[in-house]
């Protein structure tokens, strides 16, 4: 284990990390915040902390990351990340409880949205910059940022990509990680100012403008509002936010490819199909349930229902009312579609729409091998057959995330935590939504877990927002085999 190497690009990364804590000052100056210098001790303390580990490791061995360093490297990244990213929260005041401090970091970095925040709207503007922009370093992942530069060291990436890009497969757009990092993360910062600018069109300031578009593109949620998205009653708006969290929620690649002209996925890639049916049905039955409770004004009644299934299913988590109060059968909905996630290569969370895919393309086929039982019947997506692997891989992980999702609802049930809140709190911190059932419902916060549930529940954010397998893998006994 190349322990050098790990830690020289962990530095690496906290020094990335500081720079881009000062770029909340602008935003501190322009409305005269009190958290200039909260930002500036900080930035200069994650700064030199990262220079201080790289230079020390600088020496080290640059040799291709293999699996074992890559799962490393993402997952204490992650963590150091975090614990650095909290820095300011803690240095200024305004949430000075460590555990509150990293869980919204972690909650941050993993786009997960849960906060603990009682009066989002007192938090001073540079503070607000920066956790927004901690979730739009997560969404596509600041690992995958690096890529670009990491090769410049002589340090290929490959093993990176591999540990942090979410999903089952990893389409690479160009051959070389390098170039693939450049073209995701060009995609992710075009998306992001096209949807900063038809804000500032429906009428949002700048300030928010920028914050909501990290947050949807990072299918993250925070917002600086105390009531989120139903602060806006524009319309135009809502539909804005709404298309950005459905491309968020896409494959980065299917972008890829419509920027070249390339629209052959809109007919011809079946997740892209199965994401677009979950988002038809469930909103068709949603807005049948709620209509009736807007005295039948179909407009709005759509316009909520579209909002709320794309931002529960796409992870987002963003809401225009508390569907905590609307009908049992819509909030059961909800609640499902906590466990769908985006699609593969998206900056959504949870299980992932191509897993459910291909848990019931295998499902309905083997029934027919039952039939058949000589028969080779394989799962095929977008006309290729997939391999084994990959499908046991994929029940694998369902497994686990049931598991874990049981698991935690246990344990937040032992802590002291409600039925209805242990279960929203565990499948939404799971699955990186953000807003659960219960008491941590979208009128809610976490404030009120108990201090070792928040880090029951920053654990959950870290498993869901590296895949389970990523995390696990290093508390088994075979990684550390030689």
């Amino acid at each position: 284990m190349n322990f050098k190497l790990i830690f020289n690009i962990i530095g690496l990364l906290l020094i990335i990390v500081g720079l881009l804590i000062f770029t909340g000052i602008p935003f501190s100056i322009y409305y005269q915040s009190d958290d200039i210098p909260a930002l500036i001790i900080s930035g200069l303390i994650t700064s030199f902390s990262g220079l201080l580990i790289w230079f020390l490791t600088k020496k080290s061995d640059k040799k291709e990351i293999g699996k074992r360093e890559g799962y490393l490297i993402v997952t204490g990244s992650w963590l150091v990340m975090s614990l650095f990213g909290s820095l300011p929260f803690m240095i200024h005041g305004s949430i000075p409880n460590f555990t509150d401090a990293f869980f919204e970091t972690m909650s941050g970095f993993t786009t997960t949205g849960a906060t603990i925040l009682t009066n989002i709207e007192a938090m001073p503007y540079g503070l607000l910059f920066w956790r927004s922009l901690t979730q739009w370093l997560g969404g596509m992942g600041i690992i995958v940022l690096s890529l670009a530069i990491l090769p410049i060291l002589g340090i290929g990436g490959m093993q990176l990509f591999m540990a942090e890009v979410p999903g089952p497969t990893k389409d690479k757009v160009h051959p070389r990680v390098r170039e693939t990092a450049k073209r995701l993360w060009g995609i992710y910062f075009i998306l992001t100012i096209a949807e900063t600018i038809l804000l500032l069109v429906g009428g949002m300031n700048l300030f928010d403008a920028i914050t909501h578009s990290f947050t949807t593109m990072a299918t993250g949620g925070f917002s600086p509002k105390n009531s989120s998205i139903a602060f806006y009653s524009s319309p135009f708006i809502h539909y804005v936010i709404i298309l950005f969290m459905f491309f968020a929620g896409m494959n980065f690649t299917l972008h890829y490819y419509a920027l070249h002209r390339n629209f052959s996925f809109l007919k011809n890639n079946n997740e892209f199909r199965f994401y677009v049916a979950i988002i038809i049905i469930a909103t068709f039955f949603v807005m049948i349930i709620h209509l009736p409770h807007l005295d039948f004004h179909f407009e709005e009644a759509f316009r909520q229902s579209l909002f709320h299934v794309v931002s529960l299913s796409t992870t987002t988590g963003f809401v225009t009312s508390d569907f905590e109060t609307w009908a049992p059968f819509s909030r059961m909905i909800f609640f499902t579609l906590l466990f769908v996630g985006g699609c593969a290569g998206s900056t959504g969370g949870s299980i992932k729409v191509i897993r459910h895919y291909l848990l019931f393309r295998n499902g309905f086929l083997e029934l027919k091998r039952l039939i058949h039982p000589r028969a080779v019947i394989p799962v095929r997506i977008n006309n290729k057959a997939v391999p084994p692997e990959i499908i046991l891989n994929v029940q694998a992980f369902f497994i686990f995330y049931i598991l874990l999702f049981l698991v935690g609802s246990i344990i937040m049930s032992i802590l002291g935590v409600d039925f209805v809140t242990a279960l929203g709190a565990t499948a939404t911190c799971l699955g990186n939504v953000g807003p659960g059932i219960g008491t941590v419902g979208p009128v809610n916060n976490f404030a009120h877990i108990p201090e070792a549930g928040k880090w029951i529940l920053s654990f959950l954010m870290l498993l869901g927002r590296l895949e389970l397998f990523t995390v696990i893998i290093i508390f088994s006994s075979y990684f550390w085999k030689k």
